[in-house]
């Protein structure tokens, strides 16, 4: 007889939070074994620690791998994927920061970034392992101390040291195109009214572009064509609304899914975690 037992499969784990520094940050501690994360984007960056084991993920045209102790950055609006890199999985813990948080801290910046505003990050993985050992020292201090004044100083020191060790200025805007101003009016639109039900050949009447041309160039300007760009927006909005104590039906409702169960899909894939455990998690 085989003494052996059969090992049960690991646990997914995922937990959000939300740090009340700069108006609110959100933070992930997870663990991922058979997770994978479709194509999607965060209107934040991730900054994330990997702790055990690997990842893969897309990101700028090209997949990349992130080993244990390797930072991950991934800037905002930035198509990304990513799952398990070895059989064990991996474990990181990750912030969310805004543009407009990156800017706040730039403004103040005496020496560094050579200009203000957000900063680019063209490395999808760095290996700084002084900055992931305070990036580690802010997620704790973040989960497990409520000294204001600690926690401040700690996560601006991080976000200074990252913008100005790894962090480029953003490129000076070139000439924008009349393509390109057509395309933002219709990303614009699916930003600004996510749940609307609107046609292809709408959107690309906003554009006057042809339906066909439509969904290559915005797909080439955005990495997404506009249906996938739309779900983007939508699951931006239940987010949102959950974030806010709406219930889960609600937002589904409100951010424009069909029903629960298709928010359901799309959140897990995107998120890691179902709408429901986010729900509890970011309750206050």
């Amino acid at each position: 007889m085989d003494s052996k037992k059969k090992q049960s499969p690991k646990k997914e784990r995922a937990t959000y939070s939300i740090a009340d520094e700069l108006g609110g940050i959100d933070l992930l501690d997870a663990d991922y074994h058979r997770q994978n994360f479709s194509r999607h984007s965060h209107e934040g960056y991730t900054v994330g620690v990997i702790e055990n084991g690997a990842q893969q993920f897309y990101r700028t045209g090209g997949n990349h791998v992130a080993p244990q102790g390797s930072i991950i950055l991934v800037n905002a609006d930035e198509v990304h994927s990513g799952h398990s890199a070895t059989e064990g999985g991996w474990s990181y813990k990750a912030m969310y920061p805004l543009p407009d948080q990156f800017e706040t801290i730039s403004h103040e910046l005496a020496a560094g970034l050579s200009s203000n505003g957000a900063p680019y990050f063209p490395s999808p993985v760095v290996y700084d392992p002084e900055l992931a050992s305070q990036l580690r020292l802010v997620f704790e201090t973040l989960e497990k101390s409520d000294n204001r004044l600690l926690r401040e100083t700690l996560l601006y020191g991080v976000m200074t040291k990252l913008m100005c060790k790894h962090g480029k200025r953003p490129t000076a805007p070139q000439d924008v195109s009349k393509a390109q101003r057509q395309l933002k009016l219709v990303k614009e639109f699916l930003d600004d009214f996510p749940s609307a039900d609107i046609s292809l050949q709408e959107l690309a009447n906003l554009a006057s572009f042809s339906p066909y041309h439509l969904v290559r160039a915005f797909q080439k300007e955005y990495g997404f064509p506009p249906h996938a760009y739309q779900i983007q927006a939508r699951l931006r909005l239940a987010k949102q609304l959950i974030r806010q104590g709406h219930t889960v039906s609600d937002a589904a409702q409100e951010s424009g899914f069909h029903d629960q169960s298709h928010l359901h899909r799309h959140f897990k894939k995107a998120m890691g975690i179902t709408p429901g455990q986010f729900a509890k998690q970011v309750a206050r």
